[in-house]
């Protein structure tokens, strides 16, 4: 329905008088100078009110039509208030290292010692509570990090890197989760493919599993696997084809010696992620590895990632590893026994 603009006018003139006539009627006798300042305040606020009402008016007339809503009356709303950059990644390590305290006593030494940690120091407070920032970067840690557990490599994945895959006895995330014994052991029909599919008696087998963490394995694995190949290569070592487990738990390198007979396994691994980075991985590497075997007869490479060790060089220092274990057929705490006799 179309309204004449002078009539809205009107109204809107007629419902000002009536509020200020009721205001008047209930102030009383007591009007003093501190009464004259409060009228003076309440012609402000019915002053904005009146513009309010026009705006609104204004903005239900455009709606009607068809049109979008404008600010014709030359009201604007607050923009809403941020205590961080909405545009940043507030994960980023950048981030996470700029200080948050409030006028620190020494800028300069509190800047080198979070370059230093990878801690959440120097991230200040709100009264007793945290500052927005850091409860929100704490918030997007957390949830990269179930992301990490619960997310699968994509077999489109796999198939490009030219990886043989198979699969423990675990069917799910859920089962991989609670049965950790699943993780460490094949059905027959997953067997039956890594026997066909790895030579008997290879002197390193190099095995990619995803863990705890999907992410540790796209974001490292190959890198390193390159890099150990490439090592070996120096040695003289052909590394030969590599297998893909999912759902794998570290114990899955143990079966995968006792079917192929391999004098060492190396498998990289997914780490359960944490606050400070979801992409962390490891290498566990065993020689003459069986089903059984002591954690203690393992030697591991971890913090494999960017904010620690770097893929390519932890897969250089792998396939050096890995030569001198096949010298001292060795590994865990056998090796360091030998290095100290």
């Amino acid at each position: 329905m179309n309204i004449d603009e002078a009539l809205i006018e009107r109204i809107i003139r007629e419902v000002v008088s009536q509020v200020v006539a009721e205001k008047a009627a209930g102030s009383g006798q007591n009007r003093s100078a501190s009464g004259n300042n409060q009228n003076s305040m309440q012609s402000v606020n019915l002053g904005q009110i009146e513009q309010l009402v026009k705006n609104v008016a204004s903005g239900d007339r455009q709606t009607s039509s068809g049109g979008q809503t404008s600010n014709a009356g030359g009201y604007h709303p607050e923009e809403p208030v941020h205590d961080v950059d909405i545009e940043e990644d507030i994960t980023s390590r950048e981030v996470k290292k700029r200080p948050l305290i409030d006028q620190p006593q020494d800028p300069e030494a509190l800047e080198r010692m979070m370059r230093l940690t990878t801690a959440r120091i120097g991230v200040g407070c709100a009264g007793p509570r945290l500052k927005t920032q850091t409860l929100l970067t704490l918030r997007a840690d957390h949830a990269r990090a179930r992301d990490a557990v619960m997310l699968d490599v994509h077999q489109d994945v796999i198939d490009n890197l030219k990886l043989f895959s198979v699969q423990t006895r675990c069917q799910d995330k859920n089962e991989f989760l609670t049965r950790p014994d699943l993780g460490r052991r094949f059905d027959p029909e997953n067997s039956e493919i890594i026997r066909k599919s790895l030579p008997q008696g290879a002197k390193i087998q190099l095995v990619i599993g995803d863990g705890l963490s999907s992410a540790a394995i796209l974001a490292n694995a190959m890198d390193c696997a390159r890099a150990i190949d490439q090592g070996l290569k120096t040695y003289g070592v052909d590394l030969g084809p590599i297998l893909y487990v999912e759902n794998a738990r570290v114990g899955a390198g143990d079966f995968v010696g006792d079917l192929t007979g391999c004098q060492v396994v190396c498998i990289l691994v997914g780490e359960r992620p944490g606050l400070v980075t979801a992409e962390s991985m490891s290498a566990y590497i065993t020689y003459g590895p069986h089903t059984g075997i002591p954690e203690s007869k393992r030697t591991v490479v971890s913090n494999i990632h960017r904010q620690g060790t770097p893929a390519v060089e932890a897969g250089a220092h792998i396939a050096q590893l890995l030569m001198k274990i096949l010298e001292a057929k060795a590994s865990g705490v056998d090796l360091l026994r030998g290095e100290v006799s």
